[in-house]
């Protein structure tokens, strides 16, 4: 008998069936089940899906330009109908031609030719520049309300009275 009950040599634990020969350390059993080799326990998820240090830097940084938003959309949301809001990695290599040479931490595109106005934040420029995570989330804050802002045509300011722009 083997270490799992199986005979040994009946591909339940033997080589060539997902023990050490066929797979190596952690390798899936002919059963579907795994080993806990060296008695250290079954190897899993550190943390569980649902707690929020499971979400990734990206869904995270995704949840504050919705807060951004939500916050935005309270004020002005008959003048962002229809506006769509992205998140994307990078900004693209061809600058727009009014940016100054530095990285743009976002881009606002006006309506046109049927396609609805769209505000996107690039998030990693973003993520370099916050120094910790309340930092970052001001800073989103900001470059949502300063992409509004220039959308709308008016100052970040009249966006939300609490803007600082720093």
């Amino acid at each position: 008998m083997g270490l799992d009950g199986g005979a040994v040599g009946d591909g339940a634990g033997g080589e060539g069936a997902g023990g050490e020969g066929a797979g190596g350390e952690g390798a899936v059993r002919a059963g579907g089940r795994r080993r806990d080799r060296r008695g250290r326990g079954l190897r899993g998820a550190l943390i569980p899906a649902v707690l929020p240090a499971h979400r990734t830097r990206a869904e995270q940084f995704d949840e504050l330009v919705l807060d951004a938003v939500e916050d935005l959309e309270r004020r002005w949301a008959r003048e962002l109908a229809g506006t769509e809001f992205a998140v994307e990695d990078v900004p693209p290599s061809d600058p727009a031609p009014w940016e100054d040479g530095g990285v743009p931490l976002g881009r606002c595109f006006p309506a046109q030719s049927g396609q609805p106005a769209r505000v996107v934040v690039y998030r990693r420029p973003v993520e370099l520049r916050g120094e910790d995570p309340d930092d970052l989330a001001d800073l989103v804050h900001d470059v949502v309300v300063e992409q509004v802002a220039h959308l709308l045509a008016r100052t970040p300011e009249e966006i939300d009275p609490h803007f600082d722009g720093g």
